[in-house]
């Protein structure tokens, strides 16, 4: 059974990836799920969408992590957001801190790995969908703060 790394509350998880059926943007009827292709240009309708999934086809190509800022940043999206396909766990830090809450675990790999990635610093110098601010505006410098 595939499994995927799952964020509930504030918590990763390991779980088994289950789920709904998703649609392709094409045939969405904006009352399911949606799957979008990492080269597909949604607009601002996505946004009403219950879950959206980003389909990677390769771990190497980083326009689903684009993908997923825009729709988390500039379109507004709050709901799930899955990366699916060719994921790797030397991406899944990424796909934290672009706004995912859900990683289907590649075949062949461990599901353990992608679970200790979600979260290996302790703090960032960049800001990021989950942290937006920068390390210099996170703190407060000065005789009197």
């Amino acid at each position: 059974m595939p499994v995927q790394v799952r964020k509930s509350s504030d918590n990763w998880e390991v779980v088994e990836a289950d789920g709904p059926q998703y649609q392709a943007l094409a045939d969405w009827d904006g009352s399911s799920p949606l799957l979008l292709q990492c080269d597909e240009e949604p607009d601002g309708t996505v946004a009403n969408a219950a879950a959206i999934a980003i389909e990677f086809p390769t771990f190497v190509d980083g326009r689903a992590l684009s993908l997923a800022v825009l729709l988390r940043t500039r379109l507004g999206f709050t709901g799930e957001l899955r990366a699916m396909g060719a994921t790797h766990e030397d991406t899944v830090h990424y796909l934290v801190r672009c706004g995912f809450d859900a990683i289907d675990v590649a075949e062949n790999r461990q599901p353990e790995r992608y679970l200790a990635l979600t979260n290996p610093y302790s703090g960032h110098y960049q800001g990021s969908v989950i942290q937006p601010e920068q390390s210099f505006q996170r703190v407060t410098r000065g005789a009197n703060a």
